[in-house]
């Protein structure tokens, strides 16, 4: 097998050093390296000579403030365009570009559900969605027969060291033995099966846009209950009258936490056997 030369563009970033760490696994098959968005380097290195560059770069979903619109537009569209662009022209092969399953709007209000089938037409609410979904647009269109694009859309990654609102979940369940037992569907992909889609993605050349997931559904009481069961405690699952769903369902929080978002699992198929690690074993790893 041909030795494949990747260039992750996003030093220390999450999903970037997974990956990196993913692939060592076999060391006379892929040569990573990385190079820093943030300071301009990216624009005085070549990217001859890759085969792939995988762009991971980006501003994650931190800020509302209207004043940090310009920047998001800045770093999660027009780079991404400029290191789509460079790419192509220095002859890379591939192009690995991370979107996200916030394309398609915010959550539903909790009670109801949100099914993302291959006919739903993404909707962005927000400036980080907007961004995203741009950038997404306008790297689809670079596609051509020496230049193979892939769009990644995935829903909430997590795993081990992952930042945003999942570690902030199980640092909840860290803290209380009693939780809503309201019942709602998530789609969620675990770091290591994201990793292990991206490699099979690499080694087939495929193209297209693509949105991996977990092979479980998820509710939030399941992360709640399965992180303490790993921990030897028991939680306690309150009734929580419909009723008052529907009156907390006007608070975003509140709906990100018990609202059914999810992809289609007919989705994610693809063909491919990539979901290595199961819903239970990866708590478990986070539990360490």
């Amino acid at each position: 097998m041909t030795t494949k030369r990747i260039l992750i563009t996003g030093k220390n970033s999450y999903i970037g050093m997974s990956f990196e760490k993913w692939l060592a696994q076999w060391p006379d098959e892929y040569i990573v390296d990385t190079v820093d968005m943030i300071d301009g380097s990216c624009r005085e290195k070549s990217f001859s000579g890759y085969d792939v560059v995988f762009h991971v770069a980006g501003i994650a979903h931190v800020s509302a403030d209207p004043s940090k619109e310009d920047l998001y537009y800045k770093i999660n569209r027009d780079l991404a365009i400029e290191t789509a662009e460079k790419a192509k022209v220095d002859g890379v092969k591939q192009f690995i570009f991370m979107s996200s399953m916030i394309v398609y709007g915010k959550d539903e209000p909790a009670g109801s559900q949100k099914i993302i089938t291959s006919e739903t037409q993404p909707f962005p609410s927000d400036f980080y969605g907007r961004s995203k979904f741009e950038a997404d647009l306008a790297i689809q269109k670079m596609a051509g027969d020496k230049f193979a694009v892939s769009i990644m859309r995935p829903p909430v990654i997590y795993g081990p060291g992952c930042k945003g609102n999942f570690p902030r979940l199980l640092n909840l369940a860290k803290k209380t033995f009693v939780f809503p037992n309201i019942t709602n569907l998530r789609s969620m992909l675990y770091i290591d099966n994201f990793c292990e889609f991206l490699r099979i993605v690499i080694n087939q050349t495929k193209i297209g846009i693509f949105f991996p997931q977990n092979k479980e559904y998820v509710s939030t009481k399941d992360v709640i209950v399965e992180y303490r069961k790993q921990a030897g405690k028991s939680t306690l699952l309150l009734p929580f009258p419909g009723f008052l769903v529907s009156l907390m369902s006007g608070i975003d929080v509140f709906n990100k936490a018990f609202g059914t978002k999810v992809y289609d699992k007919n989705m994610s198929l693809f063909g491919l056997s990539y979901n290595v690690v199961d819903f239970e074993t990866g708590i478990k790893r986070m539990s360490v």
